[in-house]
């Protein structure tokens, strides 16, 4: 079936993403970055040697998706926990620096603030260490996580959780976080990972293909497979919709009248792909705020997308960006079948 989109109502819906206000929750990352140029082998072992030419660090995971709503025309509280090091006051400083206020990350003595480090060269990465503690906080720092989303919800128009499988969100957590957000008649979109107890009472999930897989157990690998993933994904959420992204393929969308709905995409030259799938919740999420429906969120978040995949690390869409991105993206998904 052929879509009639307007591009003129899409654009006006990213237009009013700068009345929105999102709370974001989930598992902050910083993400730091080493280029160089790898010209030899080392004489000690088989492996290149690296020279430096750049370092960098920049916010991921939670952090990332509060920097895509930003970037959006947005604005946004953060809730997440960090260790007491360097990286969790550094992150607190680069979130102030954005104009998010840092109060609302927890810290966890003797925690380590998640960090992932990418050595890159030749535009290609060769290696990625990770600090991180994927076991949940202590109870003392989830009541002190959830009391600092109870300050903020007030003031929010809609929730973004970013479940990177760290701990922030871990499922006694997200429950009482989740029964919170359905008190204030907060419509939660959540980027899941690897626990569904955290999505109960989502109003839209956002896997990719295989993330799809491992959370509803059946192997995709045709149209048939995903929509029963979907439909199991949907009834242990509690009958909210399901976004499946697929990459380069665009979405596919499930719910009451989206019954496996695909949403293809522009083909673009991709320099990184990370970054993307923060992007994409973030536009979805403010899209839904704003009052487009699903097929014209997916749209829009697939303009989000093809900006970032252009962009080389932890990138941003600006809604300027994805305005400009709109015709093209209109003209993809109204060729859908």
């Amino acid at each position: 079936m052929r879509r009639r989109l307007d591009p003129a109502r899409l654009e006006s819906r990213v237009r009013a993403f700068a009345r929105l206000r999102l709370l974001v929750v989930g598992d902050l990352v910083l993400d730091e970055y080493v280029w160089g140029d790898a010209l030899r082998i080392s004489p000690e072992a088989p492996v290149p040697v690296v020279r430096v030419r750049d370092e960098g660090v920049e916010l991921g995971g939670a952090a990332n998706v509060a920097r895509n709503v930003l970037a959006l025309g947005g604005q946004v509280a953060l809730c997440s926990v960090v260790g007491d090091d360097a990286a969790g006051r550094r992150a607190a400083a680069m979130l102030g620096e954005l104009g998010v206020d840092p109060k609302g990350l927890v810290t966890a003595e003797g925690r380590p603030t998640t960090r992932k480090t990418r050595v890159v060269a030749r535009g290609q990465q060769l290696l990625r260490f990770d600090r991180e503690e994927q076991e949940p906080p202590g109870r003392a720092v989830g009541r002190r996580l959830l009391a600092a989303i109870d300050e903020v919800l007030p003031g929010v128009d809609g929730v973004v959780v970013a479940d990177y499988g760290k701990g922030a969100f871990s499922r006694g957590i997200a429950g009482a976080a989740m029964r919170r957000f359905r008190s204030a008649g907060l419509a939660a979109v959540v980027d899941p990972k690897h626990d569904l107890a955290a999505c109960r009472g989502a109003s839209l999930l956002k896997p990719n293909l295989r993330e799809a897989e491992s959370l509803s157990g059946i192997a995709i690998r045709g149209a048939g497979d995903l929509a029963r993933a979907a439909a199991r994904l949907r009834q242990r959420i509690g009958g909210g919709a399901v976004a499946v992204t697929r990459g380069a393929a665009g979405m596919v969308l499930f719910d009451e009248r989206e019954p496996g709905t695909e949403v293809p995409t522009v083909a673009r030259e991709v320099f990184d792909v990370q970054g993307a799938g923060d992007s994409t919740v973030a536009a979805l999420a403010l899209a839904l705020r704003a009052g487009a429906a699903l097929f014209e969120a997916a749209v829009i978040a697939n303009a989000a997308a093809g900006v970032v995949v252009e962009k080389v690390g932890t990138a941003t869409a600006s809604a300027e960006e994805v305005c400009r991105r709109l015709p093209g993206a209109v003209a993809a998904a109204q060729g859908a079948p």
